[in-house]
């Protein structure tokens, strides 16, 4: 007779669940061996290791969790493996023990607190600018024409007292003939024998000239009046500094008045170049720190400057703050607008406590490292950071010493054990109706999915 189709669903939902349940009890007998060897029963130790020690409590081998204060049997029946005193002994809370060869499968690597200079390199991408200090503008005092230009160009070199352009002015030729006046009154009465008015000549001498010297009318030429006694029509502008004509805004036979601004000139022996540093390397940057750029445009040369100033405030869309920073630039290759690569390097004035950055654990409100005791014992310490370094090390203000060992690799697996380890200790430091002579409530089942 035939199989019905019923039947051969019956024989496959039980083929499928006899080979759920033989997977699951290999997998359970295999972690209740892995856990035995991670957490050998009294059996398993030689005796001479067990006298003389002191069980703290009992936990289950599959559960960590499950904790007693006498030995017996865990909710999935197997035996509850000591914990003794001496596993994990140190003086903190939270401090544990791993067999060596589980630390070798965990990887876990070590490294000494050092006694050594921070340094930080901060890379920027700058600009090169004026320097607004070496910035100079050409104008006049008095109304006129301008009626000749030396200079006809922007970006024309020029000298300091070099002459840029003469200026006719009506009321410079007045002043100058009040001054031919005022100059031959003092020689008529200069020697009267009146005091009051051989006095009054010379007032009146010194303030003509005094007049011509406020219009900005160079020395040479007022000299020249004096001893010629020809009154001179044009009024020449000198250049101020040395450098290069960035504006020209008059131009030959132009009417000009007083204080309107005719040429700019640049002086570009040192020119400043700003970066863009972020808020975080702020702490590394300081004024007269030296400073290293690189123009993409002049291949194998390095520029040297110093910071010349930081700006107090941030730029809010990107949080940097500008940094401004001097360079000289004697043969002019150093153009305003200029992009470059700018590198400043910063070292702390004096040696400091400091770890490998990965050694330090950061939790958002505190930040700890795991010092390595010797003999498989790791022992938490809360620590307070400072400045990180370029070179993967971190500045530790307080917490620990120089010398010390700290762990740089797994501690997240050390610190889960080790939350665990301070968990326990705090349950077994609280109160329980057991400890008050009140009969022990019934224990919860554990359930296990």
């Amino acid at each position: 007779m035939r199989p019905s189709p019923r039947r051969y669903l019956l024989w496959g939902l039980g083929l499928g669940l006899s080979l759920s349940l033989a997977v699951a009890g290999g997998l359970y007998l295999a972690g209740y061996r892995v856990m035995r060897h991670a957490l050998p029963s009294p059996a398993q130790q030689p005796l001479e290791t067990q006298k003389g020690r002191k069980i703290k409590y009992w936990v289950a081998p599959m559960d960590p969790t499950y904790i007693s204060d006498k030995p017996g049997k865990s909710p999935m029946g197997m035996d509850l493996i000591p914990v003794y005193e001496d596993e994990g002994a140190g003086k903190g809370v939270g401090t544990i023990a791993v067999d060596p060869n589980i630390l070798q499968s965990m990887g876990v690597r070590t490294a000494r607190a050092e006694i050594r200079p921070l340094t930080r390199i901060i890379r920027a991408v700058g600009k090169v600018e004026y320097d607004e200090r070496r910035l100079s503008q050409v104008n006049t005092k008095v109304d006129g024409w301008v009626e000749r230009l030396y200079i006809n160009a922007t970006g024309e070199p020029v000298r300091k007292g070099q002459t840029l352009l003469a200026i006719y002015s009506p009321e410079l030729v007045s002043a100058q003939q009040e001054y031919l006046l005022a100059l031959n009154n003092l020689k008529t009465i200069g020697a009267s024998p009146v005091p009051e008015v051989a006095a009054g000549a010379r007032r009146l001498a010194d303030a003509s000239r005094r007049r011509l010297q406020y219009w900005d009318i160079p020395p040479a030429q007022i000299m020249a009046l004096e001893e010629t006694g020809r009154v001179n029509k044009q009024l020449t502008l000198t250049s101020p500094v040395q450098g290069i004509v960035t504006r020209r805004m008059v131009t030959a036979g132009q009417f000009v008045r007083a204080g309107m601004p005719l040429l700019e000139v640049a002086d570009l022996s040192t020119v400043w170049v700003e970066a863009d540093v972020y808020e975080y390397e702020l702490p590394w940057v300081e004024v007269g720190q030296k400073a290293h750029m690189i123009l993409e445009e002049i291949l194998g040369k390095t520029y040297q400057g110093r910071v010349d100033y930081l700006y107090p405030y941030l730029q809010g869309s990107t949080r940097t703050a500008k940094v401004r920073l001097a360079f000289s630039n004697p043969k002019l290759q150093l153009k305003p607008e200029m992009f470059a690569q700018v590198q400043l390097e910063s070292t702390l004035h004096c040696p400091v406590v400091a770890v490998p950055t990965e050694a330090i654990m950061d939790t958002g409100e505190k930040q700890h490292v795991f010092l390595a005791l010797g003999q498989g014992r790791f022992e938490p310490r809360e620590v307070k950071v400072g400045l990180e370094g370029s070179d993967g090390w971190r500045q530790i203000l307080s917490g620990l010493q120089g010398g010390e060992v700290v762990v740089t690799s797994a501690q997240f697996l050390l610190d889960s054990e080790s939350r665990f380890r301070e968990a326990v200790a705090k349950q077994l430091a609280a109160p329980t109706p057991e400890k008050q002579g009140a009969p022990p409530p019934a224990r919860p089942p554990h359930h296990h999915h």
